[in-house]
């Protein structure tokens, strides 16, 4: 499987003939190094309803008749914006989409989205453990430090793709305590950098990460490919 960083929380796997997005934030995305118009997908997973990670999903869905996974109450919106095949589901459950699936976990943060006349609040954040080409992903989305990361641990995570900006997420400090409770063999820190707000020294993490845990930490530049 192929893991391609986007910039901010933006990732597309690849993996025997499918590809899936996760959180595809480019237009307006300061760290990206593709446009929405570039990138194909079967298959779109959303952590929560924020525009920095709901991005360009109804442009991208609409053009490439992609599946989106999200909460009940954003893929219920989504679909009034147009994306046709948009499934909801809640924590505990688990999705199936082309070529793997995608469990629900919980992530403790806020969910809305943002138009020029209008704030939407469609439902609840999640964590997704995606199974796909033979791994197991977890992306946290955007969250603080829970114990119940422990329990995600038992998922027996390949790679754990987390927050690392602080401000709006986990800073580093947290997500060091995160490293440790997930025991995943990769760790790939996203969400900083992209803002004044959430900058952050990433390689310092990666020492961190390396130096404390079992686990390895691969820093990715936006447009960076890790094949897991």
């Amino acid at each position: 499987m192929k893991i391609t960083f986007l910039g901010h929380a933006a990732f597309l796997l690849e993996a025997d003939g499918q590809s899936v997005l996760i959180d595809p934030f480019l237009s307006g995305n300061p760290s990206a190094e593709t446009s929405a118009d570039n990138v194909a997908a079967d298959t779109i997973i959303l952590t929560h309803a924020h525009n920095d990670h709901v991005g360009d999903t109804v442009a991208i869905a609409q053009r490439t008749g992609a599946t989106v996974i999200a909460t009940a109450e954003l893929a219920t919106w989504l679909g009034r914006q147009g994306v046709e095949n948009a499934i909801g589901a809640n924590h505990g459950g688990t999705v199936a989409f082309a070529g793997g699936s995608t469990k629900f976990v919980p992530a403790w943060h806020t969910s809305s989205y943002t138009t020029e006349d209008d704030f939407a609040a469609p439902g609840v954040p999640a964590g997704h453990v995606v199974r796909f080409g033979g791994k197991t992903t977890y992306f946290a989305g955007d969250t603080c430090l829970f114990s119940d990361m422990q329990l995600i641990a038992d998922e027996t995570l390949d790679v754990a793709v987390i927050p690392i900006g602080d401000h709006f997420t986990m800073g580093p400090a947290d997500a060091m305590k995160a490293v440790k409770f997930l025991r995943a063999g990769v760790v790939v820190p996203c969400h900083y950098d992209t803002f004044p707000p959430i900058k952050q020294d990433p390689a310092q993490f990666k020492r961190d990460v390396e130096s404390e845990t079992a686990s390895r930490c691969a820093v990715l530049r936006p447009g960076e490919t890790l094949d897991v």
